[in-house]
């Protein structure tokens, strides 16, 4: 047994503490959970094509650019959806599956569809909290987009001639 003088053991505390070995706040702090893509389903209206992508958690930012061809995140092979024009619809911070690496998308990863407007649907990409679809349309699309809440969803809406007059 070692007899070492109590003041000793309290005076390295002090300086153990003094010389910064404590926690920074920010590394301390907890990230925020990444927004999970859940599902996508589509549907027909009178004037429109309806996509909607399900989220669960924080709706995160999207983006809809129009693309030359679709491609899939990290291969960069060719998408096969039939098409002459397409739209990418990008979420970020965002992942398909959980941390243990398993998928929580239940919708498609590759559908032919038979809308007016909207005739197809990939999942292209989940990497680095960024999830990605490819949308297909054989003439060109006019689109709007919206979030909607409880539960969170983003919108597509594709416009097209009414079909119920």
């Amino acid at each position: 047994m070692h007899n070492r003088p109590r003041g000793t053991a309290i005076a390295v505390g002090v300086l153990l503490t003094a010389a910064g070995t404590t926690i920074p706040a920010s590394a301390s702090a907890q990230a925020p959970p990444v927004a999970l893509v859940v599902n996508a389903r589509w549907g027909g209206h009178c004037t429109y094509d309806r996509l909607v992508i399900d989220v669960r958690g924080a709706m995160p930012p999207v983006t809809v650019k129009p693309v030359k061809e679709l491609r899939y995140d990290g291969s960069g092979k060719k998408v096969p959806l039939a098409g002459k024009y397409f739209l990418e619809i990008k979420l970020s911070p965002a992942a398909a599956h959980n941390e243990a690496g398993q998928s929580v998308y239940r919708g498609p990863k590759l559908l032919k569809i038979h809308l007016p407007k909207l005739k197809g649907l990939a999942l292209t990409g989940d990497f680095e909290a960024v999830v990605t679809f490819g949308a297909a349309f054989n003439s060109k699309p006019v689109y709007k987009t919206f979030k909607l809440h409880s539960p969170e969803r983003f919108v597509l809406d594709i416009k097209h001639a009414n079909r119920c007059a």
